[in-house]
């Protein structure tokens, strides 16, 4: 299985994005999907899981300004981002839950004050 990450960039303070995180392999039902994130000198926290049938988790930080989602039929889990604040930049991580856990490559995420 693989994963590949998409959609970060630099935004302004207050901007959107939205994170791709598409999945490929020999895959027959990809149970929890989630997205991580990693800032500069810090430990790797999650930001947002959903589970198959759509059940939602979100970091305290971020809830109400991110939304996750996914596509069961392209195996793909996505994250918007709204009124993102400098804080949110970092690399994204994507992960899903597949026999084992796998990871995408990261995406980084700039936001500017």
């Amino acid at each position: 299985v693989q994963l590949q990450a998409s959609g970060g960039g630099l935004v302004q303070a207050g901007g959107s994005l939205r994170l791709s995180c598409a999945a490929s392999g020999r895959i027959v039902s990809i149970s929890d999907m989630a997205w991580y994130r990693q800032a500069p000198g810090k430990q790797r926290e999650m930001v947002a899981s959903i589970s198959r049938s759509g059940s939602q988790r979100y970091v305290f930080s971020v809830k109400d300004r991110f939304t996750i989602s996914r596509d069961n039929g392209r195996n793909t889990a996505y994250l918007q981002m709204r009124s993102l604040k400098p804080e949110d930049t970092a690399v994204y991580y994507c992960n899903a839950a597949y026999m084992a856990i796998y990871w995408g490559q990261g995406t980084l995420v700039t936001v500017s004050s």
